[in-house]
């Protein structure tokens, strides 16, 4: 095929399946997803909080799990990789152009500069997703001690995180951490180049943005309908981008109602995502200590038009004001030391692939009991993937898969997956 008909192709493609997300549950069209690679060998013992990691994880383990999840995926979706649209985006000249220049603004350094400028298309992803070691000096040899001139990005595979679709644009995360700027530009770069992305425009450019009182990250914003939204205001995501976004959402999308959780700040529950997820039209799951009585979390709301936010008497309350009305699964069930160990584990982060059908890690145990009670029938992705089992259109059902290593990193299915296209599921 010619560098013409694949143009054409990927144009087609695109008209098929353009940036679309108005639900967390509406049938998953395409999704984007990276592998976790020799980056995650940058996270040792001394460098791990600098990374934003609690543990050490092994590479070839959590490979095997990440593939599961990938195999899961594609027998529900188009499973697009960050890794392959960015070796198409850098042999753009204006993309390559835009990602020197913004790189450079992130780690400014002529040497850095220079090696950027001769690498080949292939070459430069790699750098930027596994870093690029700075050459020792002779006492950095004697001590056996290393750099990075360019950072490597072993959060990377949480790409929910950095960039999120609301309707038909797109919003790239303003990271908390500086760790992950870098993040923000490959995301940025994707979504305005690569034709498979296409959207109408993004709303708000964190690649861009570097105000100290401005964060925002993937994990903290859902869209539940086409006019509605929850976003959790986190250690992660800050006042000002919140009430920022609002009046974006507000001025050029569907957006009337806008739900806030105040998040606790403690590293259990980083994001909104893992404390509460939805999983079907009328259900989502819960950390129960968080929504459910006397330590519940504040609930403030705000309809397009009303400059003031309204506190609500809980989140259940709020989401019934909207007309989505919910009822909760508890995550790890009744006992609050299952809860919180569960929770721990990811025990709220699920991604659905349609209404009522969802992924979820294997190892929350009591969690998916509960799932049980409301008629979700558990199927493991070994019987899924040989077809012993299989998945009938109108029923509930969790798939689950093996995520030991990968939750030591701190996420669960919906951190690593970034949905691109997801049909209306109210349609």
């Amino acid at each position: 095929m010619n560098a013409g008909s694949q143009r054409a192709s990927a144009v087609n493609l695109c008209a098929l399946m353009p940036v679309h997300v108005s639900s967390e549950i509406g049938r998953l069209r395409s999704v984007l997803v990276h592998l976790p690679g020799p980056e995650l060998l940058a996270v040792t013992p001394d460098t791990r909080e600098d990374f934003l990691y609690d543990d050490i994880i092994d590479l070839e383990n959590a490979q095997k799990e990440h593939r599961r999840l990938v195999a899961i995926l594609e027998r529900f979706t188009t499973v697009l990789s960050v890794r392959d649209l960015l070796a198409d985006v850098v042999s753009i000249p204006a993309a390559r152009d835009l990602l020197v220049r913004e790189t450079l603004d992130i780690v400014p350094s002529g040497p850095l500069a220079n090696k950027i400028e001769e690498r080949s298309p292939e070459e430069l992803v790699e750098m930027l997703i596994e870093g690029e070691e700075e050459e020792p000096g002779p006492l950095a040899r004697s001590l056996n001690e290393g750099g990075y001139l360019l950072p490597p990005l072993p959060n990377l595979f949480f790409t929910r995180d950095t960039a999120m679709v609301v309707g038909d644009h797109v919003m790239i995360g303003s990271m908390r951490y500086a760790v992950r700027w870098s993040e923000e530009l490959i995301m940025k770069l994707l979504f305005l180049h690569h034709p498979q992305l296409a959207n109408k425009g993004i709303l708000y450019d964190g690649a861009a943005e570097r105000r100290h009182n401005y964060t925002l990250e993937g994990g903290d914003v859902h869209p539940l309908r086409h006019d509605t939204v929850i976003i959790g205001f986190s250690e992660r995501s800050s006042p000002a981008a919140i009430d920022y976004l609002t009046a974006k959402l507000f001025e050029e999308t569907a957006i009337t109602h806008v739900i806030v959780v105040v998040m606790p700040k403690e590293n259990t529950a980083i994001h909104l995502d893992m404390i509460f997820t939805q999983l079907d039209r009328d259900l989502c799951a819960v950390y129960p200590p968080h929504f459910i009585g006397p330590e519940r979390l504040p609930i403030l709301y705000r309809k397009k038009g009303n400059e003031h936010m309204q506190e609500m008497p809980n989140v259940f309350a709020a989401l019934e004001h909207v007309g989505l009305p919910m009822t909760p699964v508890f995550c790890g069930g009744t006992r609050r030391s299952v809860q919180e160990r569960e929770q721990w584990a990811s025990g709220c982060n699920f991604v659905a692939m349609r209404p009522g059908v969802i992924l979820s890690y294997s190892r929350n145990e009591a969690t998916i009991v509960e799932m049980g009670k409301q008629g979700f029938r558990v199927v493991s992705s070994v019987d899924f993937l040989t077809g012993d089992e299989r998945v009938k259109d109108g029923e509930r059902a969790i798939i689950t898969f093996e995520g030991s290593e990968l939750v030591r990193a701190g996420g669960g299915p919906r951190c690593m997956t970034l949905p691109v296209h997801r049909e209306d599921p109210w349609d």
